[in-house]
């Protein structure tokens, strides 16, 4: 039956319905995946060190992103004159289960439904989550064709480990190192007081990471930074809110003055999907309750549907 004053079918406006990201279906049977891009929540924050909420990440992504469910097919910018996501098929496939205070097996919960997003053929997207979800992502690509790790983050996240702590959120990128089949890194924005100390930095060269402040990349430019990646491989990218700065994203645990505004990271990252092919994404440490405007949340949503769409028509170039 139409509705009083409207026959044209159900309007769907953003702020009615549930909050799938940007409004795409809800698979509950991770067995029948049949998309282009699968998001997954993450909503584990037992990693933190300092200020936690990173859990309620996943659910205010989501709700941010219905500000983007346009109800037409596609996001046209007149800028490039491209219709991005025209045609991309997202499901929405529900969150991980976490275990309370349980850090291996919540763990091993999102690597499984990374696995079978792989499985499916779709391009995992994860919403967090602290950054410690980064180790079991990284851990669902044991099967696939090795990965370039580029990292978008504040802090190196390269500690071994802290008073007995392997799988916090400062030790991400230390344990994708170890990985055989992750063949590099590059790690951008990292600046000021870090998480890591000197002998970390040290170490991560080491072993062939690219480390680069936010200062260094603006006096190299985005199109210079982008050309010291290895070309032609295959990138997971993972997005640390806090790389962001402050003053367009409060909403976080570890915030750090001296980040990136948004349309350096967009053109970093639609120059990454030129570059070679991301197979990957996981975005980070979105804490909602430190950010009552809802901007920071805004920020990840349309981060995010942004990639989406620059990765699907590099792919079709």
């Amino acid at each position: 039956m139409a509705a009083h004053g409207y026959d044209g079918g159900r309007l769907n406006l953003p702020f009615v319905g549930i909050s799938t990201f940007a409004k795409s279906p809800y698979v509950e049977n991770w067995d029948a995946i049949d998309a282009d891009v699968a998001v997954l929540g993450a909503p584990f924050d037992f990693g933190t060190q300092w200020r936690a909420g990173a859990r309620f990440g996943p659910r205010g992504i989501r709700e941010a992103s219905t500000l983007f469910s346009f109800g037409h097919a596609g996001a046209y910018d007149h800028e490039d004159d491209v219709t991005y996501l025209e045609g991309v098929k997202i499901v929405d496939i529900g969150d991980a289960d976490i275990v309370h205070t349980d850090t291996e097996n919540s763990h091993a919960n999102i690597e499984f439904g990374v696995r079978k997003i792989l499985a499916a053929g779709a391009l995992p997207v994860v919403l967090g989550g602290d950054h410690s979800i980064n180790i079991p992502c990284i851990n669902a690509f044991s099967d696939e064709e090795p990965i370039h790790l580029v990292q978008i983050d504040a802090h190196l996240d390269f500690v071994d480990e802290r008073h007995g702590v392997r799988f916090g959120h400062g030790s991400p990128m230390r344990r994708a190192s170890e990985k055989p089949w992750v063949t590099g890194m590059t790690q951008l924005g990292i600046r000021n007081v870090s998480s890591t100390a000197k002998e970390g930095y040290e170490y991560a060269r080491s072993q062939g990471s690219d480390i680069l402040s936010v200062r260094q990349i603006r006096k190299l430019g985005i199109e210079a930074v982008v050309e010291r990646i290895p070309a032609g491989k295959r990138y997971y990218l993972s997005i640390d809110i806090d790389g962001f700065d402050p003053s367009i994203a409060p909403g976080t645990g570890t915030p750090s003055h001296g980040g990136f505004i948004y349309y350096e990271v967009l053109e970093l990252i639609a120059g990454l999907a030129k570059r070679g092919e991301i197979v990957g994404i996981d975005l980070v440490e979105v804490a909602p309750d430190y950010d009552h405007s809802g901007s920071t949340t805004i920020l990840a949503a349309q981060l995010l549907l942004n990639t989406i769409g620059r990765i699907f028509i590099a792919r079709k170039a």
